[in-house]
């Protein structure tokens, strides 16, 4: 039977259906006794959490990750007495003591756990990439949502940077660790390892496929005289301000003009 998995998407907690999903990812994966997810930045560990669900109703264990000490009481009043989960307040990196590998060896998590979601707003890319020591059978990536589907775009490798990653670059990565996409929501792309990938009876997985809530992005051309204008405005996405057809200039109003001219 040929399915879409998105057809499941509802949420509980979690943002844009991704509670759904997973439940129906584990329903046609091979069932076990014990079930493990991982999660940061975990945040309050509740508020549009990916595994909250999970450890709260369904038994799981989990490894909740958070950078910001700010959040880390009220990740523990969510958290209270469930001798299932363990929370570390920590910032993941890709690079030194704080890569996700030490971090996982300091808990009793198996190598081949279940989900590992992964929602840190910039370094995603880099941080799955330096996954070396574990391999989960279901990871969530956020990718940024504003990035054609065609492009390859790969934010530079710093903390303090939060540009986000496109789809293409994370399901050419989860091609090289050996995974492929099963579905996407708004913002995030689901990828299975790929000896599972045949129980989803998926016949074509490309991002054109998958990712159907694509919205089309504008595109940029030039003019004689050294304008530059969009196909169509915009609004940045998390500012909330509007770009208009001719507000991308790197020449000034006096500075265009066109050598050709008679």
């Amino acid at each position: 039977m040929t399915f879409n998995l998105k057809d499941y998407a509802k949420n509980k907690y979690s943002q844009f259906g991704e509670d759904g999903i997973i439940q129906k990812v584990f329903e046609i994966l091979p069932s076990k006794e014990e079930y493990w997810c991982v999660e940061f930045g975990a945040w309050d560990g509740k508020y549009l959490s990916n595994t909250y669900e999970l450890i709260a109703n369904n038994g799981w264990k989990g490894i909740l990750i958070e950078g910001n000490s700010k959040k880390i009481p009220d990740l523990k009043n969510s958290y209270s007495n469930n001798r299932n989960v363990t929370l570390i307040n920590k910032l993941v990196s890709y690079e030194g003591v704080d890569i996700l590998d030490n971090i996982l060896d300091t808990t009793s998590i198996p190598n081949n756990f279940d989900l590992l979601s992964i929602d840190i707003d910039g370094n995603d890319y880099h941080v799955w990439e330096s996954l070396q020591n574990y391999k989960p059978n279901l990871v969530i990536v956020e990718f940024n949502p504003s990035i054609p589907s065609d492009v390859e775009f790969i934010q530079e490798k710093n903390l303090n940077v939060n540009h986000g990653n496109s789809l293409l670059s994370l399901v050419n990565l989860g091609k090289k660790k050996g995974y492929e996409l099963i579905a996407t929501t708004t913002v995030n792309g689901f990828f299975i390892r790929k000896e599972l990938f045949h129980l989803f009876n998926i016949k074509n997985n490309n991002i054109s496929v998958l990712w159907d809530s694509e919205t089309p992005a504008p595109r940029v051309f030039q003019l004689y005289d050294g304008t530059l204008a969009l196909t169509s405005k915009f609004e940045l996405i998390w500012q909330r301000k509007s770009v208009d057809i001719f507000d991308l200039q790197i020449l000034s109003k006096d500075q265009r003009s066109f050598s050709d001219k008679p």
